[in-house]
């Protein structure tokens, strides 16, 4: 797999998001999106839906990992893309915006259904957003709040007891280095057992592989061992659906179900469910008092679709 550069900490302004701008990429060797995106008060969304356009044998891994995407998370968004040999030329959609979780902006802030994290350094107006790997069926990571209690660079790994029960035969440590899964770096979190990590595969992330902890690309936690201190707070949500105003448009967005990543993963196909059943609930109360305004065919078509992508459903009249 081709890596990206690591280059973080330019921003792009969250209206940029506002105004559904859409950047092409020419089919030139890429430099790396930003982690880091400015975000004022009341900013409720950041970054921008791009486009790529494949470059030689690149899969939709390479491309991920450059854009610092998750590998569900492409497939969401490119149904139909072959993700091991999209072609030369190809248009790739992009799907880097994202509306911000409902949730205080402090500290890390992991929403579960997208997979991602976002961390919102104190004193300072940006966000941090990263792709993350999560458990599989039957091993998900808590909901609620806790905390960093401890980091470590070139962290031992201790295989925990849900590990020791599928793989008896695993020592009692694996040391630092290529074979510890843990990676380079790990954050522990008060809940024991789960932790914040790197790990040595980086295909994995963006994918449902963990037994409950987070993995991150190798540069991302780079990027946040150096800038987390113990005792930073740590807030798990899991929320499928998000809907936000950005200015005078009201957006909608929704995440493949659990189910349909795993089949996403297997095999690029994603079973068609029906909508969340409290989506007519949640767009309503986003909505207000221009409840009138949304369009509700788009509305279901967001539902059924579930690509990630915050998608228009609704303008406020002047």
């Amino acid at each position: 797999m081709s890596g990206r550069p690591h280059q973080h900490h330019r921003r792009r302004s969250s209206r940029a998001a506002a105004f559904g701008i859409c950047a092409v990429l020419a089919a030139t060797p890429l430099s790396a999106l930003a982690a880091s995106f400015a975000l004022d008060a009341r900013g409720s969304a950041v970054g921008a839906v791009q486009s790529h356009r494949v470059v030689g044998l690149d899969t939709l891994m390479d491309i991920g990992r450059r854009y610092d995407l998750g590998f569900t998370q492409l497939l969401a968004a490119n149904r139909g893309v072959n993700p091991w040999a999209p072609g030369d030329g190809q248009s790739i959609r992009v799907p880097s915006f994202y509306l911000l979780p409902d949730a205080p902006r402090r500290g890390i802030v992991v929403n579960l259904a997208e997979q991602r994290i976002y961390y919102f350094p104190p004193g300072k107006a940006i966000v941090e957003t990263f792709p993350i790997g999560l458990g599989v069926q039957g091993a998900s990571t808590p909901i609620g709040a806790t905390r960093i209690v401890a980091k470590e660079a070139n962290p031992v790994w201790y295989p925990p007891p849900s590990i020791r029960e599928e793989r008896p035969e695993l020592p009692e440590a694996i040391a630092a280095g290529p074979n510890n899964p843990l990676g380079a770096y790990a954050f522990r979190l008060g809940w024991p057992n789960y932790l914040i990590h790197g790990t040595n595969k980086p295909d994995g992330v963006g994918r449902n592989v963990s037994h409950g902890c987070l993995h991150l690309y190798p540069e991302d936690i780079e990027q946040l061992f150096k800038e987390l201190p113990v005792n930073t707070p740590v807030l798990v949500v899991d929320q499928p659906v998000k809907a936000a105003w950005i200015g005078d448009e009201l957006f909608l967005e929704i995440h493949p179900t659990k189910d349909q990543g795993d089949e996403l993963d297997i095999d690029n196909r994603m079973t068609v469910v029906p909508p969340p059943d409290d989506l007519e609930q949640l767009v309503s109360g986003a909505a207000g008092d221009s409840l009138n305004r949304v369009d509700w065919s788009a509305v279901r078509q967001v539902g059924l679709d579930r690509s990630g992508i915050p998608t228009l459903i609704a303008t406020r009249s002047h």
